[in-house]
């Protein structure tokens, strides 16, 4: 799929479905997590001469459940063009032009509206604020 670029109103246009989206996400993601750890914790208790136990195979299903739904809203932001980066922090970044380059417009949950941009190889620790005359 081609990269969508953004302007800066026409991202933050696009944050209250990102929100929404963002906030299922985060919310399923520890569920997930715990299921995982579940399992393995099941899978540790196990011989694996007896192949995977009951509570083995019911939690797998839950884990593959939780994973498609989590997918499932992965490209409901690829649709919109943007790009998620991080479960924890629940990032999202939007191609955007800076100056003439290319650039992401990045957002994360808690925040307004969009407010930090950064170059495309320097993730969330290259996040700087957007300029004033940007914003206008």
């Amino acid at each position: 799929m081609p990269r969508k670029y953004f302007t800066l109103a026409e991202a933050n246009r696009t944050l209250p479905l990102v929100k929404r989206v963002v906030a299922d996400i985060t919310a399923l993601y520890p569920k997930w997590r715990e299921l995982v750890y579940r399992y393995e914790y099941a899978a540790a208790q196990a011989r694996p001469e007896w192949g995977e136990s009951n509570e083995q195979l019911e939690l797998r299903g839950d884990i593959e459940a939780v994973a498609r739904n989590i997918n499932q809203y992965l490209e409901e932001l690829e649709q919109v063009g943007c790009v998620f980066k991080g479960f924890e922090q629940g990032l999202v970044d939007f191609y955007g032009k800076l100056d003439g380059r290319d650039v992401f417009w990045c957002w994360k949950v808690g925040e307004d509206r969009i407010e930090h941009w950064h170059d495309l190889e320097a993730g969330y620790a290259g996040r700087q604020p957007v300029p004033e005359v940007v914003r206008g």
